[in-house]
């Protein structure tokens, strides 16, 4: 039994990595249509549904129609090989145990279905740069969706905006403001402004332009 006090939350950059789904039920659709957009990602099964084809199509996903409870190891292997991350989600545990196992063999992650495995999937939400994470650590998931749910309610669109209005005007500030300080509170003020949350209900670049407004002010008071 794995020591769910040793899981620790990172953001990793998938572009480049593979990952390997075995199963097409409702397990493999919901894991090939998160890691589609950001991995390389392989679907091994015996049929696929249209939302797979769909996948192909869009994100250049491959498919390979194969019984893995037919597949001998050294296919299975061959399949895997060079994988970040393995995720079996067949409707057979016993099958899906032996991927584990040879996964492991060859020091590749998994995202196991039946039990926790070396990476759990958290439910994510995201708002343009702020990327948030939920997990029990497989205890509860529907827990996991039901927080989700609350949390978008207050992490609303606007936060994103905010992130982008903090990083051009985090640009402009340190050509135009020497002192760290001075930039960091200027900043802050753009953060806790009720005028510029206000604005970004209406459009970003209403907020944009009261957090404008913000910074030539405070420049202008530092100047005198």
């Amino acid at each position: 039994m794995k020591d769910k006090n040793h899981f620790l939350p990172l953001l990793i950059d998938m572009s480049d990595k593979k990952v390997v789904i075995f199963g097409s039920g409702s397990v493999g659709e919901r894991k090939a249509n998160l890691f589609s957009e950001y991995a390389k990602v392989t679907v091994v099964s015996r049929s696929f549904y249209d939302v797979f084809y769909e996948l192909e199509e869009k994100y250049g996903i491959r498919l390979i129609k194969a019984d893995a409870g037919k597949l001998t190891d050294d296919e299975i292997n061959d399949i895997i090989r060079d994988a970040f991350l393995v995720i079996p989600a067949t409707n057979d545990r016993s099958i899906n145990e032996r991927i584990v196992n040879l996964s492991k063999s060859l020091r590749i992650l998994t995202n196991e279905v039946d039990a926790i495995g070396d990476v759990t999937v958290p439910a994510v939400i995201k708002r343009g740069g702020l990327t948030i994470s939920i997990s029990t650590l497989g205890s509860s998931p529907a827990f996991s969706r039901f927080t989700r749910r609350q949390v978008e309610n207050i992490i609303t669109p606007e936060f994103g905006d905010m992130i982008r209005i903090q990083d051009e005007m985090r640009t402009y500030l340190k050509a135009e403001v020497s002192d760290q300080r001075d930039r960091k509170e200027i900043l802050w003020n753009i953060l806790e402004s009720e005028e510029v949350w206000t604005a970004l209900e209406e459009s970003y670049e209403k907020g944009f332009n009261t957090a404008q407004g913000i910074v030539r002010k405070k420049m202008s008071e530092k100047v005198r």
